[in-house]
């Protein structure tokens, strides 16, 4: 059974590529919206919840986790690698994919303050953006749009251009969602960047990745049948919530 878990209902942009390469598979997701931003919390704080989180996790039986979280990666993986005998799946801004890709020699990344300023991304940036100039900014309000639905209209656009267009202004053709919760405005910021830069969502590297380590692992369930492309509704998944249900099957139902 498989285990994800983030802030909030950002993850399941995760999830909905994890059920593309495995959808036989039991879910169980947990989303953290009481505790929701982690972006401007301490790390302990992070660690500390991604603790609780995986405890209960282990509890419905999951025996791999996916961080679905950038930020909580960040924070906490390390932690839990080195406390929990399961292998555990994390996030990390795709800045390689966009240092190769990159016309312009300019890359921007989109993600929390809590992301931008910890030493796994660093090490992540310095390691593949050799030659290459990294424009960053915090996705300010994106998250809080994320959970309360607002993925479209004249106030999710201003907060998003507000945060988008400076990346434009410094050459990026080239943008890096670093945070999961930033993929549900990806058609807005899409809109706002132009045809000519190129948004590019994590997510479905994270889920090859898992799918990969299952299968070393012989995690992976076989029924007999070919298997399918996932339909994130129709997936065997139970969702749980530190904070309002609502908001969590809010995003789901938009999947």
């Amino acid at each position: 059974m498989i285990g994800i878990f983030d802030s909030g209902a950002g993850g399941l942009s995760v999830y909905r590529e994890i059920v593309k390469v495995l959808p036989e598979e039991k879910y169980v997701y947990y989303s953290d919206n009481a505790h929701c931003p982690y972006g401007e919390k301490s790390r302990e704080y992070v660690i500390d919840r991604a603790r609780k989180i995986t405890d209960f996790l282990l509890g419905q039986g999951c025996d791999v986790i996916v961080v679905a979280c950038n930020t909580a990666t960040a924070a906490a993986i390390a932690a839990l690698r080195a406390e929990y005998p399961i292998p555990f799946i994390g996030m990390e801004p795709a800045v390689k994919q966009g240092a190769l890709r990159t016309r312009s020699g300019v890359v921007g990344v989109l993600a929390t303050a809590g992301t931008l300023k910890a030493e796994k991304y660093h090490d992540t940036r310095d390691r593949f953006a050799d030659g290459v100039t990294v424009v960053e900014r915090t996705g300010e309000g994106f998250v809080e749009l994320v959970e309360a639905g607002t993925l479209d209209g004249p106030e999710a656009e201003a907060v998003v251009r507000r945060s988008v267009e400076p990346l434009l202004d410094a050459g990026a053709d080239m943008i890096v969602l670093g945070c999961t919760h930033y993929p549900f405005l990806q058609p807005l910021i899409e809109r706002i960047a132009g045809p000519g830069v190129t948004v590019i969502d994590p997510a479905p590297a994270a889920a090859r990745h898992l799918l990969h380590v299952m299968e070393d692992r012989g995690l992976i369930r076989h029924d007999g049948q070919p298997m399918k492309i996932g339909d994130p509704k129709a997936a065997d998944v139970r969702l749980f919530s530190s904070g309002p249900q609502a908001a969590l099957e809010r995003i789901f139902s938009i999947l």
